[in-house]
């Protein structure tokens, strides 16, 4: 699986990038054919919904499953994008069957 993590407009740091790493090699668990994950960092202007974007995308054969979720800090919104991939992955897997 390659993994792809992209901060616009700041530098990641290395604890940010090792925790976004570890969370996502654990999706592979629910699904096997996954191409690649491309995980985008970004900061933004709104402070009251958090100020903190990600963007998950993981790329598995003839589809795409993306998430975004806003959040006071980066971590947070990586456990919620990644909950929210887990259930696209469930509803892609039904629709193989």
């Amino acid at each position: 699986m390659n993994i792809k993590i992209q901060s616009v407009k700041f530098d990641a740091d290395k604890k940010l990038i090792d925790f976004i790493e570890a969370k996502v090699a654990k999706i592979d668990r629910f699904i096997d054919n996954i191409v690649s994950v491309d995980v985008t960092l970004k900061l933004d202007k709104d402070f009251d919904n958090g100020n903190k974007v990600a963007t998950i995308k993981i790329t598995v054969p003839g589809d795409e499953l993306l998430a975004e979720r806003r959040c006071k800090s980066f971590e947070e919104a990586i456990d919620q994008g990644l909950d929210a991939i887990r259930n696209q992955v469930d509803k892609y897997k039904e629709k193989l069957k």
